[in-house]
C-alpha cells in the first residue's frame, strides 16, 4: 500500500495551484457535500472528508473513499486613483487599474475512513488551502528586476483522525496534522531599505515551511431531530520561509493559526435537514499576517518581530445550509455563507498582493447516488464581488486611494464509494 499513498501524494503535490480565498485563506468548505451547503455540516456526518471539519464524524459513515477535483477562478485586481504627489519622503502608486492574471486552478481533495470496532474509526485526509495569490503584469511597486509583481502561498495538509463512540450517539475524534507549504513574492525590491536582510526579500525561488499541529472534535445526538457539533484546530508552528526572512515577521516564521467550530443540525422532516455552524479563525495569533503595515513600517525592519505584515484581523464567519432527500436515490443542498473581512481599510497597500476580501458566498450541489456502494456529487459556489477602499499609507493625506477587489466562481466534482472489510 505505500507505493499507492505515496503516487497520490505526489499528485497532490503536483496539482495544488492554491488561489483560494474565501474565509481569508481557509476554504469555504472541505468535501464536496460540506462546499454545497457553504461550508456548515460540523454536526453532521455526510462524507469521509468530513473528518478535516470535524474528526468525530466519522464515527457515523460505513467505509468509504471520495476523491473530489475542483475547477475554479479568482478574479482579483486593484485600482489606484489620483496622481502621485512626488513629494520627498512618499511612494506613491501608477494610477489606473490592474488585473491579476492567472484565473484558472485545479484543486484535489482526498480521503478514506474505516471502521476498526463497533464504536471506533480511523481516517485518512489530503488537502490544501491557499488565497494569498496575486501575478500582476506590472512593477506594481516599480521594481526594474521583475517582470511583474505578485506573491504565491500554496498549503498542502494531509491528517490521520481517530474517532470513539463514548457513549452511544455521542463521539469523539481526534486528527493528527501535517503541514507543508511553500511561497515566493516577486516586484517588491522597493522594500529593500526597510527589510532586514534584502537578499532574502523578493525574487527568490519558492522556500518551503513543514510542521505540525492537531484538531479535536465532537458531535452528538440530542433527539431525533437535534444534533450539535464543534471541532477546534489547534495553531500549527511550522518552520520558517529562509528564503523570505527579510519579508515576513520573526525571520520568515508562517505559521497557520488556530480556529474554532459550532453548529447545530435540525432535521423537521425526515427528507430535510437544516444547518447552522459558526466558524473563527483566529490570524490574530501570526504576526507576518497581524502586523499593521504603518507605524510597522516606520519604526521595525521587515523580518524582525515588529516588522510590517499585512494587517489581517480575525474573521468570524456564519455559515447556512439545508438538505433534501425525499427524492429517491438523489440528494441536493444549497448554502450561504457570511464571513468578516479581514483586511481594514488601513492595510489595502500591502494587500494589493493578498487581496483576499470576498465576504458572501452562494452554494449548490447535489448528490446521485449509484447502487448501494457508489456516489456521484457536483457542486458549484460563487463568492460575489467584493472590495475595500483606503488611502496609500505612503503618500501625502488624500492625495491617493487604493482599491482592491476580488470574486470567484468554483465547480467540484467529486466520487465516492463504500467498501466492505
Amino acid at each position: 500500500m505505500k507505493k499507492p499513498i505515496l503516487v497520490l501524494l505526489l499528485l497532490f503535490g503536483f496539482l495544488i495551484q492554491t488561489s483560494y480565498a474565501t474565509d481569508g485563506y481557509f476554504r469555504n468548505g472541505y468535501g464536496i457535500k460540506y462546499s454545497a451547503l457553504a461550508g456548515s455540516g460540523i454536526a453532521v456526518s455526510l462524507s469521509s472528508l468530513g473528518a478535516i471539519n470535524n474528526p468525530a464524524s466519522i464515527i457515523n459513515l460505513n467505509n468509504q473513499l471520495e476523491f473530489n477535483l475542483s475547477l475554479f477562478s479568482p478574479m482579483r485586481d486593484y485600482t489606484i486613483t489620483g496622481n502621485p504627489s512626488g513629494l520627498e519622503g512618499t511612494f506613491g502608486l501608477t494610477p489606473g487599474k490592474i488585473e491579476s492574471d492567472k484565473t484558472s486552478f485545479f484543486f484535489p481533495t482526498l480521503g478514506g475512513n474505516m471502521k476498526v470496532a463497533d464504536n471506533m474509526a480511523v481516517a485518512l485526509s489530503i488537502y490544501g488551502n491557499g488565497g494569498m495569490n496575486t501575478d500582476y503584469p506590472t512593477s506594481t511597486f516599480y521594481d526594474q528586476t521583475s517582470p511583474g509583481t505578485g506573491v504565491n502561498l500554496e498549503q498542502m495538509f494531509v491528517s490521520g483522525t481517530y474517532a470513539i463512540e463514548f457513549v452511544k450517539n455521542h463521539s469523539l475524534g481526534i486528527s493528527a496534522v501535517f503541514g507543508w507549504q511553500r511561497f515566493a513574492a516577486k516586484g517588491l525590491i522597493a522594500f529593500s531599505m526597510f527589510s532586514s536582510d534584502p537578499a532574502d526579500l523578493t525574487g527568490n525561488s519558492f522556500s518551503t515551511s513543514t510542521g505540525f499541529g492537531f484538531k479535536i472534535g465532537y458531535q452528538g445526538k440530542l433527539t431525533d431531530w437535534l444534533k450539535v457539533g464543534a471541532a477546534y484546530q489547534s495553531k500549527m508552528m511550522m518552520s520558517e520561509f529562509k528564503r523570505y526572512a527579510g519579508l515576513f515577521a520573526q525571520q520568515g516564521d508562517f505559521d497557520i493559526p488556530s480556529s474554532w467550530t459550532a453548529g447545530v443540525a435540525v432535521m423537521p422532516h425526515k427528507d430535510w435537514t437544516l444547518l447552522l455552524d459558526v466558524k473563527q479563525i483566529l490570524y490574530s495569533e501570526i504576526k507576518a499576517i497581524n502586523n499593521p503595515m504603518i507605524p510597522n513600517l516606520q519604526t521595525s525592519l521587515l523580518g524582525y518581530d515588529d516588522g510590517a505584515g499585512f494587517g489581517w484581523k480575525d474573521v468570524l464567519a456564519v455559515k447556512f445550509g439545508a438538505m433534501f432527500t425525499g427524492v429517491e436515490s438523489w440528494d441536493f443542498m444549497a448554502g450561504y455563507s457570511y464571513n468578516q473581512n479581514p483586511i481594514p481599510e488601513s492595510e489595502v497597500m500591502f494587500n494589493i498582493l493578498a487581496p483576499a476580501v470576498v465576504q458572501n458566498h452562494v452554494t449548490a450541489g447535489f448528490t446521485k447516488h449509484i447502487g448501494t456502494q457508489n456516489e456521484v456529487s457536483l457542486a458549484f459556489m460563487y463568492a460575489l464581488d467584493n472590495s475595500v477602499t483606503g488611502e496609500n499609507p505612503l503618500e501625502y493625506p488624500g492625495q491617493q486611494t487604493i482599491k482592491i477587489a476580488m470574486r470567484q466562481w468554483q465547480v467540484e466534482i467529486g466520487y465516492a464509494f463504500s467498501f466492505v472489510q
